[in-house]
């Protein structure tokens, strides 16, 4: 699985996706303290447990660098950067039952456009599955040789 390239100055600063997101009844919103926990367990039920430590990462920074989305207080989607490594965006992920509904989308926009404001020119988006998803939605370019990348040498449990 290789990884991706994001240009991040290249993104236009259009937050209208929240307000679609909303229409629909979803919340997109960085978490606050409480809830940590809360989004860990559920990215480890649903993602396992590669995920969910990332996202604990994510959930420690400060600032935090991880957005959620929620419909009727119930989380249906997370994405999270500088996670895995500084600059990296991901993990991202979506309940089954609310795919195809622009979340992922709007999820990974949100981080972007937040790494932007932090002053990052680029994201790498590590291990990708589905290259499609990222050159629809962020115009991402593949990172020639770079499976495994990062994430070779992991330790395995």
């Amino acid at each position: 699985m290789p990884d991706m390239l994001i240009k991040l100055y290249d993104l236009e600063d259009d937050w209208s996706f929240m307000a679609v997101q909303k229409e629909q009844g979803i919340a997109i919103r960085k978490p606050i303290g409480p809830e940590a926990h809360i989004i860990v367990k559920w990215v480890f039920d649903q993602f396992g447990d590669g995920w969910a430590a990332e996202t604990e990462v994510a959930l420690t920074n400060r600032p935090r660098s991880c957005f959620t989305a929620a419909k009727d207080s119930m989380i249906v989607g997370f994405a999270c950067y500088d996670a895995t490594a500084l600059g990296f965006f991901g993990p991202i992920g979506v309940a089954v039952s609310h795919r195809k509904k622009g979340i992922g989308s709007a999820l990974m926009t949100a981080c972007l456009l937040d790494m932007k404001l932090k002053g990052y020119g680029y994201a790498a988006a590590g291990g990708v599955e589905d290259n499609e998803f990222y050159v629809k939605n962020a115009q991402a370019v593949e990172i020639p040789d770079s499976t495994p990348g990062i994430y070779k040498g992991k330790v395995k449990g």
